[in-house]
């Protein structure tokens, strides 16, 4: 931790995992489809990552992009994919549901926090979502996790910054807020002095360009580079950090 802020690396790939381990950060989440909010990475990647990993390690539990609100089949799929993360030796997992009027999903978020059991658990940013945030942070209390990944209900946690404070100062000691959404280098210190988070989140991503030597040019409308969480970025938002501790 730097000067008591925990750095948290959002990460699309075992490769970005890595990379924020080098760059300096505090604990990664694991998932993929960045660009559609992020699902439960594929095993591969989930058992490479944890091999090589020696920070903790999260994981999203999300079957599918869209909306929180999930049928029985999803609900399947999310309490096998926990399942798998306990097997490997993951530290904790990242989940959340809401039913459709916008509140959090008590009785399928209850199932998914009873078969993490002992991992660490951070309800995602469903909660940023919910109608009523205010009330949805007892509701997460209730249920037990450790802390909410938050924008305070805005598109980004510069922007939200203050609910985000008021979010702090109802949770007490009983939860942990992480921001996260849009944080970067020029941002993360003041975000984190006017939400009173300590505990950030950012994805730290740059684009990797693709090495192919040839690419046909009838597919010239196909992405042959992708971005990647880049060592260089997340070691920048820590020596942000400890320029404005």
């Amino acid at each position: 931790m730097t000067a008591g802020y925990l750095l948290e690396i959002a990460c699309n790939s075992a490769a970005s995992a890595l990379a924020a381990q080098q760059g300096g950060a505090d604990r990664v989440e694991l998932f993929e489809n960045l660009e559609q909010g992020g699902t439960t990475p594929a095993y591969g990647t989930l058992a490479v990552a944890r091999d090589r990993l020696t920070i903790p390690l999260f994981v999203l539990i999300r079957p599918r992009p869209g909306d929180f609100l999930y049928d029985t089949l999803e609900r399947d799929i999310m309490l096998r994919d926990i399942e798998i993360c306990r097997q490997l030796g993951c530290d904790g997992v990242v989940i959340g549901a809401l039913n459709s009027t916008g509140d959090i999903d008590l009785p399928l978020c209850r199932e998914l926090v009873a078969a993490a059991g002992p991992l660490g658990i951070t309800f995602h940013r469903a909660f940023d979502a919910a109608r009523d945030l205010p009330a949805a942070l007892e509701d997460v209390v209730m249920l037990g996790c450790q802390r909410i990944l938050s924008s305070g209900g805005a598109a980004s946690a510069l922007d939200g910054s203050t609910a985000l404070s008021h979010l702090v100062a109802q949770a007490g000691a009983r939860i942990q807020l992480m921001a996260g959404a849009g944080l970067n280098a020029q941002n993360i210190a003041l975000v984190a002095k006017q939400s009173g988070c300590r505990q950030l989140h950012a994805s730290a991503k740059a684009v990797r360009s693709s090495s192919m030597h040839f690419q046909n040019p009838a597919l010239i409308g196909l992405q042959n580079d992708w971005t990647q969480t880049d060592a260089a970025c997340v070691a920048a938002l820590r020596q942000a950090l400890q320029r404005n501790a």
